[in-house]
């Protein structure tokens, strides 16, 4: 590791093989937590190139425990975190919003690192209990539309940097790699970044394995379309840059989006979005994310059509009820 830090601390990038080799030895704990918070600070000073992330995801998806779903047509909605923003669960409750009108999700998240409150830690507190049990988890997915992929117990190296990750309380390339190894590897994706470069990457990395997807970047710094402003969207058709008008809403305030201080606080809103449909700015929020989600599987609907689909799965509590199968 001594050797690899000097190089990046001149400045070099690592190759593929590289990025891939320093992330085995990771997993297999040859570097002490020191060296870990070392190395994981130099993509904190410079942009990730695409051999790095590569090389990374590569590693994470040959270490990972790999879940078979057998064909079913599957979307993962998640966004990198890492935005500083502390909003509430969004892409959680997209997921169910989605799984509600009828299309099948496999959730891949984790603790809040760099937020109060990540997914992991809202449907653990609601009654969700982590598996990585491939029959469980099918068995989920059919009768609720949705199943929730805990990363530690599918990506050991992740478990060996969670306690360096934890004190460091700042978004790693971790967050980067998150939406890109969820371990059923499902056919489409909507998928949130930090940043426009990630954006960029992100594109051509989907691009590269065929898949359908979305790539989110609200312009003033949310992974998600936040509503606050304007939206870049990257799709496999293209790109272009929404305003909030685009989805049938009004610009909203960022306070709007506050998801609360404690994951108590986060669950009560969590909760009172899927009961009730929350506050207007709330309700939009979810909407437009769920809208672009069912738009990944129905590309010949318009985006109205699909967030009206969404609308239903939500203010029917068809949303709801797939929480409940779950957590009863």
């Amino acid at each position: 590791m001594k050797q690899i830090l000097n190089r990046l601390f001149q400045h070099e990038t690592l190759s593929k093989q590289e990025a891939y080799e320093v992330l085995v030895d990771i997993s297999k704990e040859t570097y002490n937590n020191e060296q870990i918070a070392a190395f994981l600070t130099v993509f904190q000073m410079r942009p990730i190139t695409v051999d790095e992330l590569t090389g990374f995801r590569d590693a994470l998806l040959e270490l990972c425990l790999p879940i078979d779903f057998e064909g079913r047509e599957m979307i993962d909605i998640v966004g990198t975190g890492g935005d500083g923003k502390n909003t509430f669960n969004i892409s959680t409750l997209t997921s169910f919003v989605v799984a509600g009108a009828g299309y099948q999700v496999t959730k891949h998240g984790n603790y809040g690192v760099s937020s109060a409150c990540g997914s992991s830690n809202v449907l653990e507190y609601l009654g969700y209990e982590f598996t990585n049990d491939t029959d469980t988890l099918k068995r989920q997915l059919d009768k609720a539309n949705i199943c929730f992929l805990h990363a530690p117990k599918f990506h050991p190296a992740m478990k060996t940097v969670a306690p360096v990750r934890r004190a460091m309380g700042v978004k790693t390339f971790f967050n980067m790699l998150g939406p890109l190894v969820n371990p059923g590897q499902p056919k489409y994706n909507m998928l949130g970044v930090f940043n426009l470069n990630l954006s960029r990457l992100y594109q051509y990395l989907l691009q590269e394995s065929q898949r359908n997807f979305a790539v989110i970047y609200a312009l003033d710094g949310y992974d998600e379309i936040s509503l606050t402003g304007n939206v870049k969207v990257v799709t496999n058709s293209g790109e272009q840059i929404n305003h909030p008008s685009f989805y049938g809403f009004n610009k909203i305030a960022q306070e709007s989006l506050h998801g609360g201080d404690t994951v108590p606080e986060a669950a009560k809103i969590f909760m009172d979005i899927l009961e009730t449909g929350g506050t207007p700015a709330q309700q939009a929020a979810v909407l437009a994310n769920a809208g672009t989600a069912i738009q990944c599987f129905e590309s010949h609907k318009s985006i109205s059509d699909c967030i009206e689909i969404a609308k239903d799965s939500l203010l029917s509590q068809k949303a709801l009820s797939k929480l409940k199968l779950l957590t009863n």
